[in-house]
């Protein structure tokens, strides 16, 4: 089982948390026919395989720059079949919450961002909160008021499938994104100096992370460490210190056996001890 900083449990208690959700995160979800969606990899090497030539395609995957290998495949592929090819594999297959999803609603952080297209979280977490979760994109203009009222929100950083035109999802979309939404990631970069974020199913090289991350350490370098889970080994232990070090993150790792499951068995368990705490606060006032 993970186990949770204190601290981490005391800011999700008095909800001063952002939970980030990654891809990772939606590959829990299955749809009636027992389909998960694809990685971000995946997706994007079945578009190459369909293309020819496809080299220098897969030449970017391989060294993991998928910003520029999405930007090639969809200008290759043009704008409506590749926008239609997103709709078929996050959209029309139909995914359906899985346990992950009812840990991490558990937990009840007021702010939950994420970068994913496909809707499994947002769903689930408006069905159980009677659709009054308000969800806001980067390009909505009033994030600000959203995010100083007393409601519940999902950020939604790169759009949403539901307006494949307006995701971000591209190198140049990615670099129009953050200059003509500026004050949307500026909004980002004050939840970082404010709250604790818990990582959930990223990778340490997503640029929106770095971008973050590391500005925020060297603007304030005696801030508290956010909170980044990731699978056992997928880091060299001092691979994983440098990232610690310059991303200001204390990394949780665990086992990928069964399905993820000492995963979900520690969400599950540190909603609990969230819960516990939450009862003391009710008790001492020390909100």
């Amino acid at each position: 089982m993970i186990d949770w900083p204190p601290e981490l449990i005391k800011d999700l208690a008095r909800r001063r948390t952002v939970i980030f959700l990654g891809a990772g995160v939606s590959l829990n979800s299955v749809n009636a026919a027992g389909r998960r969606p694809k990685t971000w990899a995946q997706f994007l090497t079945e578009c190459a395989n369909s293309l020819a030539p496809n080299r220098h395609i897969l030449q970017l995957m391989k060294k993991a720059d998928y910003l520029t290998a999405c930007e090639v495949l969809a200008r290759a592929m043009t704008r409506d079949p590749f926008r239609q090819k997103l709709r078929d594999e996050f959209l029309t297959p139909g995914y359906q919450h899985a346990s992950i999803h009812e840990h991490i609603f558990a937990l009840d952080s007021r702010i939950v961002a994420t970068p994913n297209f496909d809707k499994s979280f947002e769903t689930y977490a408006n069905h159980k909160a009677n659709a009054s979760i308000i969800v806001k994109h980067h390009y909505d203009p009033d994030v600000t008021d959203a995010i100083r009222s007393d409601g519940r929100l999902i950020l939604k950083i790169h759009g949403s499938i539901d307006s494949p035109d307006r995701m971000v999802f591209t190198r140049t979309e990615y670099a129009k994104a953050r200059s003509d939404h500026r004050t949307f990631y500026q909004i980002l970069d004050a939840l970082v100096m404010t709250h604790t974020f818990l990582f959930l199913g990223c990778g340490v090289n997503d640029p929106d992370l770095k971008l973050l991350l590391e500005d925020a350490l060297f603007r304030h370098p005696m801030s508290r460490k956010h909170v980044m889970v990731m699978p056992r080994r997928e880091l060299h232990d001092e691979v994983m210190k440098i990232v610690e070090d310059t991303m200001n993150l204390k990394i949780l790792t665990y086992s990928t056996a069964n399905n993820f499951q000492e995963l979900n068995d520690s969400i599950a368990a540190l909603a609990q001890s969230v819960e516990i705490k939450r009862e003391d606060l009710k008790q001492t006032g020390n909100w």
